[in-house]
């Protein structure tokens, strides 16, 4: 029987090569292989934050055969083209050198008396040859701007290009980015952008740019089923039974998020000792929600802890009392509001967040306009964060709330004692039979 190392079989955050799930019912890798046949259109692969959309096209395109752009790593233009060439171990400098030779000689016979010693002399004839050379050397150097060089070398080298968190570039300068690639395109190159299907990716932009010359591959969310997948094809492996209804407590608490559904499984193993591939048959039966806090805490709490002290106030807050005895200026009162709610990934209307705010809330309700400033204060907190995606975001004119990652939501849920659930009775348990 061949041993495993359960981080090895449950990858949360990288490659998982022993638990990766294809969803061959959805045909995606399909579509996306259709990229490398010659298909002229630009591939854009989108779909909420730690859906799977990166290990899917790693799946297709492997970053050995490709050249992978992060767009996290891109601030400014020239930046993603000194990327490619980067990827390329390309230049921007061609040097050229030639030499011209220049030659003058002389070639005859001449006569001549040679005198000998005292007694004797003779005549004869001496010949020779005497030339001269000299050289000039031409040196060119031509020097190009990283948007020609990258281009030019992609045409050459043939190979696909993948920009991963598209989405995280600035607006102003995606429809460069799609103009300077349109040529390669239309020659057959597969282009493939990965981005959420969010406001900040434009992709109005994109299909202007590209009328019918855009494949656009949307990655649904995960089915419950669909993560069960992880669980029924990784355990076995491990050599651990785990009841079915244990395995499917994990899928809904994972928000249709693979990348939460490796870590789950990976944290239940560990809690039950299990390090690695058993040499007898293991049974792993109860689970306790102490797991979900613990893989909380590493998910969204410092980012909320960054919404909650909110911009550097130039006085201090008011301080609003909670009914459940707790206080908390209007950032506090409204993360925990969204706790109450319990959301996963999803639009919240203005009303119904002010409706969980009246409900947790012993003090006089704040004015809507304060309500909203600050979801927009939290709205730029959480886009000038290092994540390559904002986990919240405001839409002003709309009133609306985008909860966007799935681990924020997650921690929403679990991380905050306003939002837990009653913990339940019974500590997780090992039996193992032979």
């Amino acid at each position: 029987m061949e041993k495993y190392r359960t981080a090895d079989v449950f990858v949360a955050g990288g490659m998982p090569k022993l638990t990766y799930v294809p969803r061959a019912e959805r045909k995606l890798e399909e579509r996306l292989r259709s990229a490398k046949e010659n298909l002229c259109k630009l591939v854009a692969v989108t779909g909420a934050t730690k859906s799977g959309k990166t290990v899917l096209v790693s799946t297709v395109f492997p970053r050995t055969d490709a050249v992978w752009v992060d767009g996290g790593t891109v601030k400014a233009e020239d930046d993603l083209w000194n990327c490619i060439l980067e990827g390329l171990d390309g230049f921007t400098e061609i040097a050229s050198s030639e030499r011209q030779e220049e030659s003058t000689g002389f070639q005859g016979e001449l006569e001549a008396e040679i005198k000998l010693p005292l007694w004797a002399s003779a005549k004869g004839n001496v010949s020779g040859n005497r030339s001269t050379s000299r050289g000039r050397e031409q040196s060119r150097r031509l020097s190009l701007s990283p948007r020609a060089a990258a281009i030019s070398q992609l045409r050459l080298s043939k190979r696909p290009l993948i920009i991963d968190d598209f989405h995280y570039l600035e607006r102003d300068f995606q429809g460069n980015i799609i103009r300077a690639l349109k040529p390669l395109i239309f020659e057959g190159l597969p282009v493939v952008l990965i981005a959420i299907p969010h406001r900040r990716y434009d992709a109005v932009k994109v299909e202007r740019e590209l009328t019918g010359r855009l494949e656009a591959i949307n990655i649904p969310a995960w089915e419950v089923s669909e993560l069960l997948e992880i669980a029924t094809e990784g355990f076995p492996l491990l050599h651990v039974e785990v009841p079915a209804s244990t395995t499917e407590r994990l899928a809904r608490e994972a928000y249709g998020s693979p990348h939460l559904m490796q870590e789950f499984c990976r944290e239940f193993a560990k809690c039950n000792g299990i390090d690695e591939t058993t040499m007898k048959e293991s049974q792993v039966s109860v689970i306790n929600d102490d797991l979900f806090r613990s893989v909380a805490e590493g998910t969204g709490k410092v980012i909320f802890d960054k919404l909650a002290k909110g911009p550097r106030p130039r006085a201090d807050r008011i301080q609003r009392k909670l009914k459940n005895g707790d206080k908390g200026d209007i950032y506090k009162v409204i993360l925990y509001a969204l706790a109450k709610l319990g959301p996963g990934l999803e639009t919240i209307e203005y009303d119904r967040l002010r409706s969980a705010i009246r409900e947790i809330l012993a003090d006089k309700l704040p004015q809507a306009n304060e309500v909203s400033r600050v979801l927009e204060k939290m709205g730029e907190i959480a886009q000038n964060d290092e994540a390559s995606t904002p986990v919240i975001d405001w839409e002003k004119q709309e009133q609306k709330l985008h909860i966007t990652d799935p681990f924020f939501a997650f921690y929403l849920k679990w991380g905050i004692p306003i939002a837990q659930p009653t913990a339940q009775p019974g500590v997780p348990r090992v039996s193992r039979e032979s």
